[in-house]
Parts: C-alpha cells; sequence; structure tokens
C-alpha cells in the first residue's frame, strides 16, 4: 500500500510535469521549424523571377498582417506590373501595407500616386479618402508645426468635393473637426504663450509688446475660426491683455488703452454672462474707472473691491 501511495504523492506528479515539458519542447521545436520554413520560403521570393508567384505570395503576407515583407516584395514588382491587369491592386495593396505598417507619410504619397493614375480605377475613392487620412495619422501635437496638418484639411476637403455621397462622407468631415480643433489648439498656446512673457522684452525687440501680440494672435484666431469652442478662451485673453497693456503703457498712452480695456470688459460681460471670469472682468472696469478717474456704474459695484491680478 505504502509505495502505490508514494507513486501517487510523488511519481506521478513527476511524470506530470515531464510530460508538460515534452509537449512544450514539442511545440517549441514545432514553431522554430515553421520560422526557419518561412524565413526560407520568404528568401527564396525574393531570389525567385516569376512576378506572379511574387504577387501571390505578398498578398498572403499582406493578408496574415507581416506588412514589412509585403512591402519588400512588393517594391521589387510595382514598378514591373506597371500598365498590366494587376498593376492597379498591386499599387493600391503597396499603399495600404505601408499604412498599415505606420509609415503614413510614404503611404500618403502611394496612394496619391494610385489616384493620380487609376482616377476611374476600382480602389480611387478609398485611396483618395487614405491621403487625408494618412497625413491625419501623421499629424503632430498642437505645440509643432502644423504644416501636415493644413495638407490633411486639404485633401479631406478634397475628398468630399469629389465624393460627396461617399460613406465615408461623416468620418472625412469629423476628421476635419478634429484637425481644425488641433489649429485652433496651436493657436490658443501661442496667444497663451505672449500673454505669460508679460512685459519681458526679449523677445519684442521689432516694436510692441506681448500683450499686443497675444491680443492679434487671438483676434486673427477668432476671425479663422469663427466656429470654435474656444472663442471665450481668445476673448478672455483679449480682455486680460488689453488691461495690462494699458496697465504697462506710457502715461500718454494709458487713458487711451485703459478706454479700449474697459470696452473689452464690457464686450466680454455681454457675451458671456454666465463666465466664469465675469468677476475678473467687474474687477477690470473697477480698475480702469479708477484710472480714468469715472465713477462706477451701479451694475459694476456688486462685486467685492478686490485688487485685480
Amino acid at each position: 500500500m505504502l509505495p502505490y501511495v508514494i507513486k501517487c504523492l510523488i511519481l506521478q506528479p513527476v511524470m506530470y510535469a515531464m510530460k508538460r515539458n515534452i509537449l512544450q519542447f514539442i511545440v517549441f521545436v514545432v514553431s522554430l521549424l515553421s520560422l526557419c520554413g518561412c524565413a526560407q520560403t520568404y528568401n527564396n521570393v525574393l531570389k525567385c523571377t516569376d512576378n506572379e508567384y511574387k504577387y501571390e505570395f505578398a498578398k498572403e503576407m499582406y493578408a496574415r498582417g507581416k506588412y514589412n515583407q509585403a512591402i519588400t516584395v512588393l517594391q521589387d514588382i510595382v514598378t514591373i506590373y506597371k500598365g498590366t491587369g494587376n498593376g492597379e491592386e498591386c499599387l493600391y495593396l503597396m499603399a495600404m501595407a505601408q499604412f498599415h505598417n505606420k509609415d503614413y507619410e510614404t503611404a500618403a504619397e502611394y496612394f496619391k500616386k494610385y489616384h493620380k493614375t487609376y482616377s476611374k480605377g476600382i480602389y480611387a475613392e478609398q485611396a483618395n479618402f487614405y491621403i487625408g487620412e494618412s497625413l491625419f495619422m501623421g499629424t503632430p501635437e498642437p505645440r509643432l508645426d502644423q504644416t501636415q496638418t493644413i495638407g490633411a484639411i486639404a485633401a479631406f476637403q478634397d475628398f468630399l468635393d469629389i465624393y460627396p455621397e461617399s460613406k465615408m462622407k461623416d468620418l472625412a468631415q469629423d476628421r476635419l473637426i478634429q484637425l481644425q480643433d488641433k489649429l485652433v489648439r496651436k493657436e490658443l498656446l501661442s496667444a497663451q504663450l505672449y500673454y505669460n512673457l508679460g512685459s519681458y522684452f526679449g523677445n519684442c525687440l521689432s516694436g510692441g509688446s506681448n500683450y499686443e501680440a497675444c491680443i492679434v494672435t487671438s483676434q486673427n484666431a477668432l476671425k479663422d475660426y469663427p466656429y470654435s469652442n474656444s472663442r471665450e478662451d481668445f476673448n478672455l485673453l483679449i480682455m486680460k491683455s488689453k488691461y495690462y497693456l494699458a496697465k504697462h503703457s506710457v502715461e500718454e498712452r494709458q487713458a487711451e488703452r485703459y478706454r479700449d480695456a474697459e470696452d473689452e470688459c464690457y464686450g466680454f460681460i455681454n457675451e458671456y454672462p454666465d463666465s466664469k471670469s465675469i468677476t475678473l472682468a467687474k474687477e477690470y472696469i473697477r480698475h480702469c474707472k479708477k484710472h480714468l478717474g469715472e465713477k462706477m456704474d451701479v451694475a459694476d459695484m456688486d462685486e467685492t473691491n478686490t485688487p485685480a491680478p
């Protein structure tokens, strides 16, 4: 009885572990052989002179998500197939492989090439959409240069002009909104930077001031993006910059600029009556009137007299 118990408690777990390790080893060997076989097949394809075989292999690699291998093989035959029955699909497949491989700049160029070459082709609509989509995927964060963002906007606008009834119309329009928001964000960051620099003169060697630069940048953004959700942010920066521009002006310019700042504050209150910055606007008005020797209006005396920032 004791040997049987020992076998159950000790030998069976050991045997199970051995079987498990053997199975894992077999799986590893099979996987390794498979990888070696794939590598050997891939190398053979690269040396092969049968373009049709290469083309079918590239399509298989693309379907399996092996985009690097598909691209390498397609690069050998995409020019050869130009003008043939497979040329159109080959070029489109190359563009899509580059897109999925996240080489968006190269993908955009191939999609442009496809649409120019096969403007009436079977993939023409998708290719035209993916020109914008490739540029969209490659756009940088708002703090950086937005040249590619502008290019993506132009591409999507072209797509909507050419294919106004496309099934991808809604997605293209959504992309345009996202791209425009990125440009607005870029302008808002620029205006905020000018405001934060304030009275620092290091970057004002050509005249003017940072507050004036903030005002101009914000006003231009309001004209360029009239439906932006950041309108209040821009108007707030204008109001604050005009107040501090007056505060830091030479004496002979202060009266004029305080009146301008006061008008801006009233305009802000009228346009955004529920804004969290209403108290700040009224404080600016109080200080402007004080410097101008004017009395406060009754409507402006409902806030505590705290110093303006």
